[in-house]
């Protein structure tokens, strides 16, 4: 599924519908909370996630979970928000203690039609220049970490020549970011055969080569799962160059426990082994509606329940 996709139809799912004009607190009434105790690991939300409890605004929804007990959000949108929204987002998670995880570091979904693997310089100056731009943005919404996907394989090249036009475009991009303090995180896709990045390891030997703290893997265990099993001992494998997680059962792509991954395990080894970032909530609700909304936080509190 293209990330756009994802995005829109998680906008989409669900059926109850919030009378207009309602209060944010009329609208908490409405629903048996779960307990609102913090989660073991900083699990964020996105836009859309509980619309069904909390309604259509983001700032509200935002609200609702933190109420329910999470502690970050991701916006894979960010940078196509005007820029108003963007500090009422950040201004809104100051407020609340809460921290912003990854948006995608391009402003459009010109990543999925192009590749760094070309080595053709237009892409590389766009890449530069959208990296300008997302230093902008992650100052507005206290960002730290922006997705970046390499794009699409170039079969005209050997694999060897793309990673090296794909290291030396990161780094360019690493030469803007790290001055900042934010770190742009490569993530391995499954969604097609055609993307360059499909495995950890690759990531981990990318990462590597850039040689920035800028230039992180950004382990999304669902890919992963699909590409090629084995999440923990990978994780252990390249823990080094990790700078942050995604999560979603496979199949389906849904909340922990709808598929065949033991997130309770995998959230019980990432908590131990010290991990400070976030872990984004990028999939689908498996339920639709308040009450899928509600499962949804049910099966984050079994899964983290390791301690």
């Amino acid at each position: 599924m293209e990330r756009r996709k994802f995005i829109r139809n998680s906008f989409l799912t669900g059926t109850a519908a919030i009378t207009v004009g309602q209060s944010f607190a009329e609208k908490k009434k409405e629903v048996s909370l779960t307990e609102g105790k913090p989660f073991n690991l900083p699990y964020a939300i996105h836009d859309g996630m509980f619309k069904n409890n909390a309604g259509d605004d983001f700032l509200d929804q935002i609200k609702w979970a933190h109420e329910q007990g999470f502690s970050a959000i991701e916006d894979n949108g960010m940078m196509e928000r005007p820029v108003d929204q963007q500090k009422k987002i950040g201004d809104l998670l100051s407020k609340l203690g809460m921290r912003m995880g990854v948006f995608v570091i391009t402003s459009d979904s010109w990543h999925w039609k192009t590749s760094l693997t070309t080595g053709k310089q237009e892409f590389t100056d766009r890449m530069i220049k959208d990296c300008k731009e997302a230093v902008e943005v992650a100052k507005r919404c206290n960002a730290k970490w922006m997705t970046v996907v390499p794009g699409n394989y170039e079969r005209s090249l050997s694999f060897d020549m793309q990673t090296a036009n794909v290291i030396t475009a990161l780094k360019k991009g690493a030469e803007i970011l790290e001055p900042a303090g934010l770190v742009m995180v490569l993530e391995s896709l499954s969604d097609n055969p055609d993307l360059f990045l499909r495995h950890t390891d690759q990531a981990y030997m990318i990462c590597k080569a850039v040689g920035s703290p800028a230039c992180k893997f950004l382990d999304d265990m669902y890919h992963m799962q699909r590409n090629e099993g084995n999440i923990i001992a990978n994780i252990d494998k390249v823990w080094d160059e990790i700078g942050y997680f995604q999560i979603g059962d496979n199949p389906g792509r849904k909340e922990p426990g709808t598929g065949e991954m033991n997130y309770k395990n995998i959230f019980k080894h990432i908590y131990e082994k010290g991990y400070k970032g976030i872990l984004g909530m990028e999939h689908g609700n498996s339920i639709a509606g308040k009450e899928g909304e509600m499962a949804l936080i049910k099966a984050y509190r079994e899964a983290d329940s390791f301690k």
